[in-house]
């Protein structure tokens, strides 16, 4: 990845200059006759997204010309990200008036999954920004989005609900927080039936791993995190197409760990707590079925409709261990529907609250560090839609509105929480955007970061 540097002096970094079709020339001429006429030459014009690498009289890179995207009317705050890919090795600055989130594109642009194969550019990139600027803090955010994409990018084979324990374990271990984990049938036991019948298929143990950080007497704050390490679809199997990436159906876990890795980086003042339900929905004698009427940690028996809507099962338990513990604010992430995705499509994730004031304080952080997400409604009147003749509830709704319902369903396992948000994501940007590589994409991780600094505030 890009590093940041404090600046030395020690070695000449080339200025990076936001310029529209209006302002590049004037740069270039500034740059002396060499790069003026080098700009010429390329046919530079300063269009969004290109780059100059413009040549000083030693021909060496004396300022890289970036078109902006302002001037052409547009809006994205990780523009920049597009330079990540553009720079060769070396030394660069950027303006003072740069935006933290310009910064930060650049650092979650240069991002690559190495973890099978090197990656297509080795580019030693070190960058000098404003000293007004967390630079640390942006690179502490950038390392955990990578970790959540590494999660997500990893294929199935060597990410099982283990290796996701692992990965609970490095992060609580860093930080010094409490780690316990109920596995295969401890999960019967300790009463978290759907777990355990979710995963009870697979050779590899299904497992609850429940994540505590920061002092008691702090606000709690509670994060879920949907952790299906591979959905076959069990019995109602998938289709080969909706298969192929079902290794990012533990999206979900990866975002409550990337968020929790910056909330404990930055200290925040609160009782932190991550539960991630780990399995895999495999096919075997013991899978659950369709038709089946399992019991639910919180009281409610649930029929079940179909085997490929497993998330929200094990989201159900996990949600109502969290319940049980009232904290003031709690939130889950899942990737639980295509319904979602039909309606808003891979990149804007819908979330679903009752609380007026937890819904604005979601937007408003959403559109401070662009991580963007859109309100759908807990619309009540569809909660019918999960009636079952035999059993208190059926987890699916049938064929209209079904990120709504599945959201009702969730809901259904919340009571004593003060603020209750459910994020419905995607968890994978299908085609690469400025900062956002193509692959896994821990969706809302820094959105709940900001949510949680702006209602708890930071230690310093």
């Amino acid at each position: 990845m890009i590093k940041l540097v404090p600046n030395t002096g020690s070695e000449p970094c080339a200025p990076i200059w936001f310029v529209g079709p209006g302002d590049w020339r004037e740069r270039a001429t500034a740059l002396g006759p060499v790069a003026a006429a080098f700009a010429e030459a390329s046919g530079f014009a300063a269009a969004p997204g290109s780059v100059l690498l413009a040549p000083g009289s030693d021909g060496r890179i004396a300022a890289v010309l970036f078109g902006d995207d302002a001037a052409a009317g547009r809006r994205d705050p990780f523009h920049a990200g597009r330079l990540a890919s553009a720079l060769p090795s070396g030394c660069y600055s950027l303006p003072d008036d740069v935006a933290p989130s310009a910064v930060l594109a650049l650092l979650l642009g240069s991002y690559a999954f190495t973890r099978y194969r090197a990656a297509a550019s080795s580019a030693d990139i070190r960058i000098v920004a404003p000293e007004r600027l967390d630079g640390a803090g942006l690179e502490r955010i950038a390392a955990a989005v990578a970790m959540g994409r590494d999660l997500i990018n990893t294929p199935a084979n060597d990410l099982g609900p283990a290796e996701l324990e692992q990965a609970a374990r490095t992060l609580a271990g860093k930080h010094r927080a409490g780690l316990e984990v109920t596995v295969g049938d401890d999960l019967l036991a300790q009463n978290f039936p759907m777990v355990h019948a979710v995963g009870r298929a697979s050779s590899r143990a299904p497992r609850l791993i429940d994540l505590t950080w920061g002092e008691t007497f702090n606000p709690k704050v509670t994060l879920v995190g949907k952790g299906v390490c591979f959905d076959t679809g069990g019995l109602n199997i998938k289709p080969d197409a909706s298969m192929l990436l079902m290794k990012k159906d533990m999206g979900g876990a990866a975002t409550a760990l990337a968020a929790a890795w910056m909330i404990m980086e930055a200290k925040l003042p609160v009782r932190l707590r991550v539960i991630v339900p780990a399995v895999e929905n495999a096919i075997s004698g013991s899978a659950f079925r369709p038709g089946d009427v399992l019991p639910s940690r919180k009281g409610p028996t649930v029929e079940i409709g179909n085997t490929d809507a497993e998330g929200r099962l094990i989201l159900a338990d996990a949600l109502a261990l969290a319940d049980e513990d009232e904290p003031e604010l709690l939130l889950d992430f899942a990737t639980l529907t295509g319904a979602a995705r039909v309606a808003l499509g891979p990149d804007l994730p819908p979330f679903y609250t009752d609380d007026e004031a937890l819904a604005a304080q979601v937007a408003a952080a959403a559109e401070a560090v662009n991580d963007p997400v859109w309100r759908l409604p807990l619309w009540k009147p569809y909660r019918t839609m999960l009636d079952s003749k035999v059993a208190d509830i059926n987890h699916i709704g049938g064929s209209f509105a079904g990120s709504v319902t599945a959201a009702l369903f969730l809901r259904s396992f919340v009571e004593k929480t003060k603020a209750y948000a459910h994020f419905d994501i995607y968890g994978w940007t299908p085609s690469g955007k400025p900062g956002r590589p193509e692959g896994g994409e821990p969706q809302a991780a820094r959105l709940v970061f900001e949510l949680v600094q702006k209602r708890y505030g930071s230690r310093t």
